[in-house]
């Protein structure tokens, strides 16, 4: 079992940063690979981009590469999503999740965060 916290949403201007993160709990999180996601109010929730186990290989949705980039802290069980130029179109419930193996564009994940909230004004 891992339960995920996120934090770090909030308000924030058209073209500034702000850096999501996800705490897991448990020993074994070297052991899986991180996705984040996002929802937005009346649409499905989508893949933004995901890590490998080690952190060695990481992957995006095209919307979003190039502005965000996710790492990870093995030894702290965290997560990291860091949004630069950030759009009012990333204006979503941001979640992270986690799943055995590989990283996968779908959300067929096993463990789900409760989300945090980013929302780009213009």
């Amino acid at each position: 079992q891992v339960q995920l916290v996120e934090s770090g949403g909030g308000l924030v201007q058209a073209g500034r940063s702000l850096r999501l993160s996800c705490a897991a709990s448990g020993r074994t999180f070297s052991t899986y690979a991180m996705g984040w996601f996002r929802q937005a109010p009346g649409k499905e929730r989508e893949f933004v981009g995901g890590i490998n186990l080690s952190g060695s290989n990481t992957y995006y949705a095209d919307s979003v590469k190039g502005r965000f980039t996710i790492s990870r802290d093995n030894a702290k069980n965290t997560v990291y999503l860091q949004m630069n130029s950030l759009k009012t179109e990333d204006t979503a419930l941001y979640y992270c999740a986690a799943r055995r193996s590989i990283v996968v564009r779908t959300t067929n994940y096993s463990y789900w965060g409760q989300g945090t909230q980013v929302t780009v004004s213009s």
